[in-house]
């Protein structure tokens, strides 16, 4: 029966017009999650710490600032439970919905929020609480664009279709540091009073635009053949009773390579303009250049992948960053405008893509349908919460001035070695159809 299903479901596939429509739907969330994690990030690291925070003490204020931006992965795991139950129940179609309007409502309303002046301490409680209702909300998105276009895509190009998620992420912030960049060189004063506003009110636009193309999405077959056979196991009780454990455990240590990105973002942007002196404009500039290459790079990795295998592209990608974490945060200490282009370039938009690339499709390809939303979600979202809270970890580790920056590059690089041991236990996928995927298949 198996076997009858797989030529089926690659039959139809193939002359599917769903896979790029649901490539399409990943893409736009994806950048649309993006857009608001980074304008958030932004803020968080050059605006939050002066106006939602004391300014009694400035070092603890950007402590503070930058624990807000982690304080939503925090939430992520309980969402993770509560959006993988409703895709592996309900459909894929209704997570992307409903983390599209969380994500978007929220962002939406953190551009409305007063400052500390002029509502006091319930200013930061009011952005804390935002964050976790943006956290718990975005917990599905990756795993539900995934699961969607991993089951609509051809046999043999699941990489490739499944790049779009993460490839998304790029799209969404070139498009935030786009409109960030400008606003940062207005005068202090109209920056922090109305500028950094301006890109939060603007997600309801890209909220728009993901909703207009996600309504009309169908669910995969994979998972209407699943819904058929009328299962009434709960995926989440599924999910141990079957076995998957350890493929959970490995996907969430293996999202441990998600730390590279918000050094490279986060932390590198707060540690370069006020730390060390580098332009604003420098650094947004160099990260738009790094994330336009990505554009490029992460689909070309993922068509790699699907012709050699997941895990050696995944490897090739968390090694790599490992090891470019080192040039890329010396450069910053040197203020070498040429260097920083140049490793930040080569690590975020040439070597970490090859992890973008291959990531999504190596996690999700360890689940069967019934559950892969469910350990995808999951797993990425206890993994990522230690790329949500690498900056301010990073802002501990470099101490008073956050001027050390050798513990900061040891604990990148120590996480990305992390990933890649967990990928190269994974089992290899690359070859196996849909419906041999998982464990017990």
């Amino acid at each position: 029966m198996g076997g009858t299903r797989s030529a089926s479901q690659s039959a139809a596939k193939a002359q599917s017009p769903a896979s790029g429509k649901a490539a399409l739907a990943a893409w736009i969330g994806s950048a649309l999650e993006y857009y608001d994690f980074f304008i958030y990030g932004s803020a968080a690291a050059l605006v939050f710490a002066r106006i939602i925070f004391p300014a009694d003490d400035p070092s603890m204020a950007t402590l503070l600032s930058l624990a807000t931006f982690g304080v939503a992965y925090v939430a992520r795991p309980l969402g993770a439970f509560v959006m993988g139950y409703i895709g592996d129940v309900f459909g894929r179609k209704v997570v992307m919905l409903l983390t599209l309007l969380g994500m978007g409502i929220c962002t939406f309303i953190i551009g409305l929020m007063p400052t500390y002046d002029q509502i006091g301490i319930w200013a930061p409680i009011a952005l804390v609480s935002l964050r976790i209702c943006q956290g718990l909300a975005v917990a599905g998105e990756q795993s539900g664009a995934t699961s969607m276009t991993i089951e609509h895509a051809p046999e043999g190009r699941r990489a490739f279709f499944s790049s779009f998620t993460l490839a998304g992420t790029q799209g969404g912030q070139v498009l935030a540091t786009a409109v960030f960049l400008p606003l940062f060189a207005l005068p202090d004063d109209q920056l922090l009073s109305w500028g950094w506003r301006i890109p939060f009110l603007l997600s309801i636009v890209v909220m728009a635009i993901a909703w207009w193309i996600r309504r009309s999405l169908p669910e995969p077959d994979a998972f209407e053949e699943e819904r058929e056979q009328g299962t009434k196991d709960n995926p989440l009780k599924a999910l141990f009773a079957l076995g998957y454990l350890p493929d959970v455990v490995r996907v969430l240590l293996a999202a441990f390579a998600s730390v590279t990105s918000t050094l490279a973002t986060i932390y590198a942007l707060n540690y370069g303009v006020e730390t060390m002196g580098v332009s604003r404009t420098t650094m947004l500039t160099m990260l738009i250049c790094a994330n336009l290459v990505a554009l490029v790079a992460i689909p070309a990795w993922a068509a790699v992948a699907d012709r050699i295998g997941r895990k050696p592209v995944f490897i090739i990608g968390s090694l790599g960053s490992a090891l470019m974490i080192w040039p890329f945060i010396w450069s910053i200490t040197q203020t070498n405008v040429p260097m920083i282009y140049v490793t930040g370039i080569l690590m975020s938009g040439v070597v970490y893509s090859a992890y973008s690339g291959s990531a999504f499709a190596l996690f999700s390809e360890q689940f069967e349908t019934k559950i892969r939303l469910s350990g995808m979600a999951i797993g990425t979202q206890f993994g990522f919460a230690m790329g949500g809270f690498a900056p301010t970890i990073a802002a501990a580790l470099a101490g008073p001035g956050l001027t050390h920056w050798v513990p900061v590059a040891i604990f990148g690089c120590l996480t990305s070695t992390v990933a890649a041991i967990s990928a190269f236990s994974m089992r290899e996928t690359f070859r196996a159809p849909l419906s041999a995927l998982g464990r017990n298949r």
